[in-house]
């Protein structure tokens, strides 16, 4: 069989449907290790690195086991399709690179139904290379967007597909760990732009939103609500959609909560973060909690969807949730803390639209799964990378 290539949603699909696949990511082993495929479940992954094809070839073609499809991933596409070429002469019967490189895997968004009636539709668009998640909300021809990452042509594809025009484009806040779209999403449809104090002083183009402000579509549908929830950033929101959806930011996730440290000022922020959590914390219970990010694919229900009940979501953190004391809550976020990773002040400095990257240096910056919650993921990742 000739070697052929493949797309990031190819990848998805195989990876969700459990196909018995091997993935060869052929970067090296530091940019491996802090970026990699991950999946709902279990599969054949492998690191043989690109230059070892190049100057070891027998030795790694034996790294390699035959009998399953191979999958090839690398950087941007050239060195993947060097080594299956390579594959292939060695007598590997299925192989397939990634078009385009992981940058691809990183842009991919995944559409998901959360609910589907009548009055309204709300749908959750999964990014599995960032771990995050936006938001698309439908009444009737019109469609709002919550925190769209910038891959603006596929929220525009989506709007197409459905028959709508993008109205409004809410930011629960200014993101550090990926380059936002709503500021060209508006640009170039002329809907509305909405944050909150996080963008005051930047070159954003935002339209202020106060607190408890309704926002609605133009015939019926269900009420957006504006609650703020500083603490993850100052300016940080919470959206409720028709009293039953909390589209929550980086304020309550499913696992833990947003890590208040990203401005360099995490006593004052973590102050602010407790008092927002003992407020939230008094919201009904039945509420749906959809996240802003996620850390493990554990987190998503059946259906691949991360949305929990808010009782299920204080019951799975209840550790903070607990936190009485605000010296004791300051003390746990400091034990679950990381070093934010550089690049997160020129991303928060491109969304508040301050400084200006070519599209190159947008896709290093927005390359690599988020590090925005307090959790006992952060040290296990760092002791990873230590090790």
């Amino acid at each position: 069989m000739p070697l052929s290539s493949y797309e990031a949603k190819d990848l998805f699909k195989w990876l969700t449907d459990k196909e018995d696949i091997l993935v060869l990511d052929v970067r090296n082993s530091k940019d491996f290790s802090r970026f990699q495929v991950e999946s709902p479940s279990p599969f054949n992954m492998t690191n043989v690195s690109y230059y070892d094809f190049m100057e070891i070839e027998e030795e790694s073609v034996a790294k390699v086991p035959k009998g399953k499809p191979v999958r090839i991933v690398c950087a941007k596409e050239g060195s993947a399709k060097y080594v299956g070429e390579i594959l292939v002469k060695h007598g590997f019967d299925d192989v397939r690179y990634l078009a385009g490189g992981i940058k691809t895997w990183g842009n991919l968004l995944v559409a998901k139904a959360v609910h589907e009636g009548d009055d309204y539709k709300l749908y959750q668009f999964i990014r599995p290379g960032k771990a995050s998640c936006s938001y698309g909300l439908i009444s009737g021809s019109e469609m709002m967007l919550f925190d769209p990452s910038r891959n603006i042509d596929f929220y525009f594809n989506f709007a197409k597909s459905k028959n709508c025009k993008i109205i409004k484009t809410f930011e629960t806040h200014l993101q550090a760990d990926y380059i936002a779209g709503s500021r060209q999403i508006a640009e170039q449809t002329g809907a509305e732009f909405l944050g909150g104090s996080d963008f005051e002083g930047t070159k954003a183009g935002h339209k202020a939103v106060s607190d408890g402000e309704i926002h609605s579509f133009s015939e019926g549908g269900p009420a957006v609500k504006v609650l703020f929830t500083p603490g993850h950033t100052p300016g940080s929101l919470t959206f409720i959609v028709d009293d039953k959806y909390m589209i929550s930011g980086d304020t309550v996730l499913i696992q833990s909560i947003g890590r208040p440290d990203l401005g360099g000022k995490v006593d004052d922020w973590a102050v602010l973060l407790f008092n927002t959590i003992r407020q939230v914390a008094q919201l009904d219970d039945a509420l749906l909690v959809l996240p802003g990010h996620y850390m493990n694919w554990d987190e998503a229900n059946q259906d691949l969807i991360f949305c929990q009940t808010f009782k299920e979501v204080k019951e799975r953190n209840k550790e903070v949730f607990a936190i009485t004391e605000e010296k004791d809550f300051i003390q746990y976020i400091k034990d679950n803390m990381r070093q934010q990773p550089p690049e997160y002040a020129l991303i928060r400095l491109a969304n508040g639209n301050m400084e200006q990257y070519d599209a190159d240096k947008q896709e290093e910056l927005d390359l690599g799964k988020n590090e925005c919650a307090a959790t006992a993921y952060a040290q296990a990742q760092a002791e990873k990378e230590n090790s």
